[in-house]
């Protein structure tokens, strides 16, 4: 039977989590928004707040519209509170156990026919699946960073996801104004399958001493004509997240050409992940980012 979504469930304020929750909010569903701390809720309310005034400002929506969007966000303190949901986004950190657990505690609090999605990048959904009591109702649905900006959702299947569960994503991505692509569930999908080994690939040529931070991120720009060069680019996804997706891509097809660059385990262990960190490639403590090497 097919289901009509009115409420989503974000899980995690972050990043991600609150983007969802954004472009949700302003395409009319209710929304609630999950995170282990008040404060990280609040944090993300606030930066949706932000967000929403900037597209203001730009005139991309009425203040109008900002104001309808930010009174369909509810905070939810506590799974219980998402048990009105239709549809349960997950968008916690990109770690596997962290998610499995999520979804275990999560199932109890849900209605039946609800569906489960999660936002990963990388991992198997088929697995994550596997943690629910309703493995035919779970798809992924995989948001691209920044969510307000990105126009595409990969949409991934596990092997049990049956067709009322797809439709009904299809239709959601469809109601927030993204453009679906359908990916099979292998490691990383289509997006990053293709585009951390380039990354990866750009941190050789650096560790290779092939070319600076500067000339290869130049060389990207305006040689391949991309809107940031694939360094600049890594520290804005994070250092962390490029390295877990490598390493997913490693373990998950067993080929060498997936090894993630040392370089790039080297400044994950020194806790430089990128913007958020103030360094990565560049150094972002400054007036305006300067090249680490």
């Amino acid at each position: 039977m097919g289901i009509t979504i009115k409420t989503v469930g974000v899980i995690g304020a972050g990043q991600m989590g609150s983007g969802i929750a954004h472009v949700s909010s302003l395409a009319g569903f209710n929304v609630r928004l999950h995170d282990l701390s008040e404060d990280r809720i609040n944090a993300g309310l606030a930066t949706i707040n932000g967000n929403m005034a900037r597209q203001v400002s730009k005139e991309v929506i009425s203040d109008a519209a900002r104001r309808e969007a930010l009174d369909r966000i509810q905070p939810a303190a506590t799974y219980d509170d998402l048990s009105a949901c239709d549809l349960v986004i997950e968008a916690a950190t990109e770690n596997e156990e962290v998610k499995r657990k999520i979804f275990t505690n999560l199932c109890p609090s849900l209605r039946p026919d609800a569906i489960i999605a999660t936002n990963t990048s990388s991992i198997s959904i088929t697995r994550l699946a596997a943690a629910t009591d309703r493995p035919e109702r779970f798809i992924g649905i995989h948001f691209m960073n920044p969510v307000p900006l990105m126009q595409l959702v990969e949409l991934i299947r596990g092997i049990a996801t049956e067709d009322p569960t797809f439709e009904a994503a299809k239709e959601f991505v469809a109601k927030v104004g993204k453009t679906a692509t359908v990916s099979e569930d292998f490691p990383a999908f289509i997006v990053n399958r293709i585009l951390l080994p380039m990354i990866n690939e750009a941190i050789y040529t650096l560790y290779e001493g092939v070319g600076s931070v500067d000339a290869i991120d130049t060389a990207m720009r305006l040689g391949a004509n991309h809107p940031m060069g694939p360094l600049q680019l890594a520290d804005f996804i994070g250092l962390d997240t490029c390295l877990s997706i490598m390493q997913v891509l490693h373990e998950g097809l067993a080929d060498t050409k997936y090894r993630p660059c040392p370089l790039l385990v080297k400044y994950v262990e020194a806790g430089w992940l990128g913007r958020k960190a103030k360094r990565g490639f560049y150094d972002y403590r400054g007036d305006k980012p300067v090249p680490t090497r």
